[in-house]
């Protein structure tokens, strides 16, 4: 992605288990949230391709694109095997997610040490915003916030 796009991305993290009960909410801040970063002229969505928060993301952004045609959703995976243990279910929603992308990035073939790490701070790197659904700290998504907030990318947290 060239700089001068990073003034117009959006990024997104979050957790993989999203509570049942919590799901509907989220949903709904996330379509709140996307809609206003659209109203604000972001027109760039970088998501990671995980399990949770980054498919409900991506598919929200492409729920998105019936309306605003001219946004972007950008898959930056951390590798091409990445779907070797999720279900049927969970394997077939993100093709369905691959499929309609308009970029798809991928670092490696096979899971690597530090893949994901390294998908995320590309993310980061290429976003002005970082969306993102943190309840807890440790882990990925709580590493992934930080650096964000390192390079001063604007944080809009959906779990506060």
């Amino acid at each position: 992605m060239k700089e001068n796009k990073k003034q117009y991305t959006v990024c997104f993290t979050g957790h993989r288990q999203i509570p049942s009960g919590e799901y509907e909410t989220l949903a709904a801040r996330l379509r709140e949230v996307v809609a206003r970063l659209i109203e604000r002229g972001f027109c760039y969505f970088g998501v990671g391709g995980a399990l949770g928060f980054d498919t409900l993301a991506a598919e929200t952004v492409l729920d998105f694109k019936e309306k605003y045609p001219y946004i972007k959703l950008i898959l930056v995976l951390p590798c091409r095997d990445q779907t070797r243990y999720w279900s049927d279910h969970d394997k077939e929603r993100y093709e369905h997610i691959c499929s309609r992308a308009d970029k798809v990035t991928c670092f490696y073939d096979k899971y690597r040490r530090g893949c994901m790490h390294e998908r995320n701070r590309h993310l980061v790197d290429h976003s002005s915003v970082c969306v993102c659904y943190l309840t807890h700290y440790g882990g990925g998504t709580d590493y992934t916030v930080s650096y964000a907030e390192k390079l001063g990318v604007e944080i809009i947290n959906l779990a506060l």
